[in-house]
């Protein structure tokens, strides 16, 4: 995902949203920057691989805060977020952003993720489940192994190096935000660790019990047939018209590679759209027939 994300990153650019309030907290060896926008029910927001604030949100974040207190998070060793002498692990994010959470006085948030990001949400669901009221994740699975990503993308991870960065927006953004912008080179080799290393957590994301988003292109790194089982576990496949809506809810893109679900200008459109009616919908929902 991460090499694949360079070249389109570079033709589309990013939108930015300036931040309505800028802090950094101590959080487990940590300290971790984030920003606090709008106000109103609680939504973090947790970016993928490479990415900041800036270049994944900033797009949606002024759709967004309109009616949530938006919290955006940069996670270890991210953008102006410091590292500390642990590898990246989803449970350590997950404890990261847990550990924020207290820190702020917030018992309860909805998720907004995307790749790295979307697992971190999942996970974060899985190990805090008290602490979650809803997630939203984009092209982000409970599953990763060679059999849901495919060889060729395994194969491809293990060819990473920080020089395929150079005179990317992901290498210019760490050099002027991280507080250490010698260390990109770290950076890359624990995300190519992180991404080495394979999961499987179907039971553990079969209990989660909050109403959830899920969010693919259509030409994702995982086919139809992982999306359709994605679903299925997350308990979505319901006939509707009979037995109203479930809680948990499928969104493919057409058109749309992993890097295009974000990077693509029209399907940014259409999650501002898609997104904020989630938030707010009941769910599950009892069968509805059209009105005149």
């Amino acid at each position: 995902m991460k090499t694949i994300l360079l070249t389109a990153a570079l033709a589309l650019g990013f939108g930015f949203a300036s931040a309505a309030q800028a802090e950094t907290a101590k959080i487990n060896g940590l300290d971790m920057y984030y920003e606090v926008h709008g106000d109103g029910e609680p939504l973090v927001l947790l970016h993928g691989a490479y990415m900041t604030i800036d270049n994944n949100w900033g797009a949606l974040i002024p759709t967004l805060s309109q009616d949530h207190k938006v919290i955006a998070v940069e996670l270890q060793g991210h953008g102006r977020t410091s590292d500390r002498d642990t590898p990246i692990t989803y449970e350590g994010m997950a404890a990261d952003v847990a550990a924020l959470l207290d820190q702020l006085g917030i018992e309860k948030a909805a998720l907004f993720g995307y790749s790295m990001g979307g697992a971190l949400a999942i996970r974060l669901a899985i190990d805090h489940p008290d602490k979650v009221s809803r997630i939203v994740a984009a092209s982000a699975g409970y599953i990763y192994n060679e059999e849901v990503m495919g060889p060729d993308f395994m194969k491809m991870i293990e060819t990473i190096t920080p020089e395929m960065f150079a005179n990317t927006p992901f290498d210019a953004e760490y050099k002027r935000l991280s507080p250490h912008p010698e260390k990109f080179p770290v950076l890359v080799e624990k995300l190519k660790q992180l991404d080495v290393n394979t999961f499987d957590w179907s039971a553990e994301f079969r209990e989660i019990e909050v109403p959830s988003l899920y969010i693919f292109g259509d030409a994702d790194i995982v086919g139809a047939d992982y999306i359709a089982r994605h679903h299925k576990d997350a308990g979505g496949l319901v006939n509707g018209d009979m037995n109203g809506l479930p809680k948990t809810q499928l969104m493919v893109l057409p058109g749309t590679s992993h890097i295009g679900v974000f990077f693509n200008p029209a399907n940014v459109e259409i999650m501002k759209m898609v997104v904020p009616v989630f938030l707010k919908q009941q769910l599950p929902a009892a069968p509805q027939m059209p009105t005149s």
